[in-house]
């Protein structure tokens, strides 16, 4: 998984208006998410020809961006929980929750949901 990148975000679509994903962190332009979906976690967001689905599964409300070029040597990446993710660039710390369906549905795969506001620091 770790060839293949995220749509790197343009400024001259406005910075302003760039989103992160909130379960795995991934910046992009709300029309990229809904034109590609989340090259990480599409098969749970299904954020892909979904305006709906882009508003609820990603925010505005983000601080820090990191570039992550190498996602399974970078200490960052590892530090971030980005490591098993696409080449992209990435918000350290996303404010807001994934929507209840997704994260009935991480339960369900027996995956605990960690937001990524860091407010859970291990």
């Amino acid at each position: 998984m770790a060839s293949q990148a995220a749509i790197i975000p343009s400024l001259a679509k406005g910075s302003k208006q760039l989103r992160a994903c909130l379960l795995c962190s991934l910046i992009q332009h709300p029309l990229d998410f809904r034109k590609h979906g989340c090259p990480n976690c599409e098969e749970l967001m299904q954020m892909k020809n979904s305006g709906d689905r882009v508003t609820a599964c990603t925010t505005t409300y983000y601080d820090g961006v990191i570039a992550v070029i190498d996602p399974e040597k970078s200490w960052v990446a590892k530090w971030q929980r980005t490591s098993k993710y696409v080449r992209g660039i990435y918000a350290i710390r996303v404010r807001g929750r994934i929507p209840e369906d997704v994260e009935h549905e991480l339960e369900n795969r027996g995956i605990r949901y960690r937001p990524r506001d860091q407010m859970d620091q291990d």
